[in-house]
């Protein structure tokens, strides 16, 4: 009974984090569905302020011992600086086109996607949490796959079939994956916050031999 009641208040205490997330992955996924800009720089513009506020959120769950246990907390702190570091390089490097906005994507996906995967991957028999977090990284990880299997030279001219003028070139694909990747983290923190405050999220497995409430 204990366990339950204490990932009860983990789950009471820890909801507003992923529907704090959701708010700016949804903000920026908005913008760069209704803009007509999807040059690489302002990607990497977009993308720096959804890492601001993402990077904040999780320095403050850090910060305030949430998630419980010492080595989750300690990964969900890197993730955070190495977000907040992601927002930096990507304001700096806007000007430089192409190359940095799949450099500065990439690095950042790969490294928090790795960790938050592997957070949930070792909590997954002790934490309510660990699906969140698998699910996150591995959709992160995704992100930075999708960006490096697209060649940077992609080129295609509209017209024909389509009746629409203009050239789909890597960088409105690649803008548009990271849109298509905000908006789908979005949508899953919400649901993932709000089933932890309702207490309808799958409870974490039971370690073996452990007794059952």
């Amino acid at each position: 009974m204990s366990d339950s009641v204490d990932d009860s208040g983990q789950r009471a205490r820890y909801w507003p984090i992923p529907v704090l997330r959701a708010v700016p992955a949804a903000i920026v996924a908005l913008v760069i569905t209704f803009s007509s800009n999807h040059a690489a720089g302002y990607g990497l513009l977009l993308f720096g302020g959804f890492a601001v506020v993402d990077g904040l959120v999780l320095l403050l769950a850090g910060a305030t011992r949430l998630p419980a246990d010492d080595r989750s907390r300690r990964t969900t702190l890197v993730q955070a600086v190495i977000t907040l570091l992601a927002a930096v390089a990507g304001f700096a490097l806007n000007g430089l086109g192409l190359p940095a906005f799949i450099s500065v994507i990439v690095a950042w996906a790969v490294l928090t996607g790795a960790l938050e995967l592997s957070q949930g991957l070792r909590a997954r028999r002790r934490s309510p949490f660990a699906r969140d977090w698998t699910t996150i990284g591995g959709l992160t990880l995704l992100l930075a796959v999708a960006f490096l299997v697209t060649p940077p030279d992609y080129s295609q001219q509209l017209g024909g079939v389509e009746r629409v003028s203009g050239v789909l070139d890597a960088s409105i694909v690649l803008v548009g994956l990271l849109g298509a990747y905000l908006a789908i983290t979005a949508v899953f923190h919400v649901i993932a916050g709000l089933s932890h405050k309702w207490g309808t999220a799958v409870p974490a497995a039971a370690p073996d031999g452990a007794p059952h409430a």
